[in-house]
């Protein structure tokens, strides 16, 4: 993973690969930062006594610690386990994940410009990882926004093949919202009346579907890129359904939160 500093910093969370366990600690070394060797003392591989350091750590297991401390004169860097807990360590993962994979996205970018790796990161490469925050960051913003980059300041001839490899290999991220209709029709064909209404609902937008709740209510669930999007779509799709439903004198209600 692309580091722009050669130790991690006090209280960071690091993916670490364990190497050797003994029985008053671990060793291990750090994934991101080019493989330096961490120490988990045996007081900080888990809450309370720990009578066998071997049911919490095993060698070439995937861990996430804690920093404790650095001595980067030393080479010194201390660890916690205990200090992780189960909802970091599968976001850290899958943070870890998702830069693996925008470096090896990186490449196919720098394959197809006829360059080294190490070269586009000089070139545009960090500028992006501040701009979005990590590199995959700058991929899935792009794969959903491929204007983002010129509006955010960033030119050259890597840009369009940068949004090429990006669309090609990143799902753009998305919000799900939702909400519920609560519908009536007095007509004798009521019941077709309000299933051409939510059909007229559903047409209006390629992001929202309706769900049966049981009668009279309809689950409208919009999924978009970001909320100011999908808020948009949840309004338009309502707004169809009720216009629709007043033809017969119906009467349509929406909820903003369904239960």
């Amino acid at each position: 993973m692309v580091r722009t500093s050669e130790f991690p910093e006090e209280s960071e969370l690091v993916v670490c690969t364990v190497q050797n366990v003994k029985n008053f600690g671990a060793f291990v070394t750090l994934d991101e930062y080019g493989g330096k060797e961490g120490f988990i003392h045996i007081r900080d591989v888990a809450t309370g006594w720990v009578k066998y350091i071997r049911d919490y750590v095993r060698e070439g297991q995937k861990i996430v610690c804690k920093v404790l401390g650095v001595d980067s004169s030393k080479g010194h860097i201390d660890l916690s386990l205990k200090s992780v807990n189960e909802h970091q360590k599968r976001e850290k993962i899958q943070q870890w994940k998702n830069e693996n994979k925008a470096e090896k996205l990186m490449e196919i970018v720098a394959e197809r410009m006829g360059k080294e790796p190490a070269a586009l990161y000089e070139e545009f490469g960090y500028d992006i990882m501040d701009t979005y925050g990590t590199l995959f960051g700058a991929f899935e913003q792009v794969a959903a926004h491929p204007e983002s980059l010129e509006e955010e300041g960033h030119s050259g001839d890597w840009v369009q093949t940068f949004i090429e490899v990006a669309k090609e290999n990143v799902t753009p991220p998305h919000v799900q919202i939702d909400g519920y209709l609560e519908m009536t029709c007095p007509a004798p064909d009521g019941v077709d009346r309000i299933r051409e209404a939510l059909m007229s609902g559903e047409a209006s937008s390629k992001r929202a579907k309706i769900q049966y709740i049981g009668a009279p209510r309809y689950r409208v669930v919009v999924m978009a890129p970001d909320y100011k999007i999908a808020e948009e779509e949840l309004k338009n799709v309502t707004a169809a359904v009720i216009e629709k439903i007043q033809e017969c004198d119906g009467k349509a209600v929406f909820h903003r939160e369904g239960k």
